[in-house]
């Protein structure tokens, strides 16, 4: 069983999620946002094997450069935002200057796609393509607990406003694939307090 550990990072609170294997000290991190030091601080002494970006908005790729320079782990992205990594203009850093410098890193190593079966820490995560906040964003459901990025939160939904983003799109996504989850499926949101299926399901004023 894993350890989750949710540490909020940068101006945006972006939810970064730690997860370790405590026997092996070997973790996984997904999302690293903007001003990483808490994470990096944290993850000192583990072995970080991967880096599993839900989507690559600059508030949650501010930290890949430093945490893959410090521990040398590949990223996983999915295909379609291959190029928002080196393209600060793709990945919206220069929309609000305000808050913070222009991010620009290497490509990923890996790319992820709706579907797959990744095998990390000694777990099962499967990915599920969840656009409409951004053409490339994915969810990971790792048995009862999905981290869907930007999609879905604690009674709200993703923007749709950025480059990228689709309302009607995400809309299908919520309902074609999110909300045939189990309701006892617990959700790590990219911002804000964790919810459930069940309870967005029977709550959530935007879900159509």
């Amino acid at each position: 069983m894993l350890k989750i550990e949710t540490i909020p990072l940068g101006p945006l609170g972006t939810n970064a999620y730690l997860l370790t294997n405590a026997e092996t000290g070997q973790a996984v991190v997904i999302d690293p946002g903007m001003n990483p030091q808490p994470l990096l601080r944290r993850v000192q002494n583990l072995e970080v094997t991967a880096i599993l970006l839900t989507h690559a908005h600059f508030d949650h790729i501010g930290g890949v450069d430093e945490l893959r320079k410090l521990k040398g782990c590949p990223v996983y992205l999915h295909d379609l935002e291959a190029d928002w990594l080196t393209t600060p203009k793709k990945n919206g850093s220069l929309m609000w200057p305000e808050v913070g410098p222009p991010i620009s890193t290497d490509p990923a190593e890996y790319a992820l796609d709706d579907g797959q079966v990744l095998k990390l820490l000694g777990e099962t995560f499967k990915v599920l393509h969840t656009p409409g906040h951004s053409p490339g964003s994915v969810s990971f459901l790792w048995g009862d607990i999905l981290f869907a990025g930007d999609a879905l939160f604690k009674l709200s939904v993703g923007r749709t406003d950025l480059p990228g983003g689709h309302h009607e799109t995400l809309m299908d996504t919520l309902k074609n694939k999110l909300l045939k989850l189990d309701d006892r499926i617990q959700v790590y949101p990219g911002h804000g307090p964790r919810t459930s299926i069940g309870f967005e399901r029977a709550n959530n004023p935007y879900i159509e």
